[in-house]
């Protein structure tokens, strides 16, 4: 069986909806729904990882898993803008929130930067030993950098990519590297 991993982006909590920078924080009756209402498709996978955040453990239990955590699989690090909303961080710092969305390299809230998150996802894709079908609950951070890095497209396309609650990304491991497989 040709190896396959699929990213799944955790279902969605108050603080996504609300477009801010969460904490660990639990799924919505929403998401906690939308999460159910996938139940089984994902039923031939044989490994189940997660992040550690709450929300992506929750999506997969909603989805009939226990996980196994993989601490590569955790959100871009937000430094102090972690709990905080959008407009909050647009206000107080504009600037900052500029270069953070237009350089990768910027780290203005002294967390993670995208590069250095594109890096990280990219490190576990080359590194890991991935047989069967895994699935791996994460997050649209992490499922953005999976597909910069498989299709090497450079950090600064990491903002072109939109990945809803529940997006996934189908990846396949090759002796050319990583693909990325498009599904109907």
């Amino acid at each position: 069986m040709t190896p396959r991993l699929t990213l799944l982006c955790h279902g969605a909590t108050p603080t996504l909806r609300a477009a801010g920078f969460p904490l660990d924080e639990a799924l919505d009756a929403r998401g906690a729904q939308a999460a159910r209402d996938l139940q089984g498709r994902f039923a031939k996978a044989t490994r189940i990882l997660s992040s550690p955040a709450l929300r992506a453990r929750q999506t997969a239990q909603t989805l009939g898993f226990e996980p196994e955590i993989d601490g590569a699989l955790r959100e871009c690090d937000h430094g102090r803008w972690a709990g905080l909303g959008l407009e909050a961080v647009a206000a107080a710092e504009p600037e900052a929130l500029g270069a953070w969305l237009t350089d990768p390299q910027a780290c203005p809230h002294g967390g993670e930067s995208i590069a250095a998150l594109i890096a990280r996802v990219g490190a576990w894709l080359d590194g890991g030993r991935f047989e069967g079908f895994t699935l791996a609950v994460t997050h649209a951070s992490v499922l953005r950098a999976a597909i910069i890095h498989v299709l090497g497209s450079g950090p600064r396309s990491f903002w072109r990519i939109e990945a809803a609650p529940l997006a996934s990304a189908d990846l396949r491991p090759s002796a050319r590297g990583w693909s990325l497989r498009l599904e109907t």
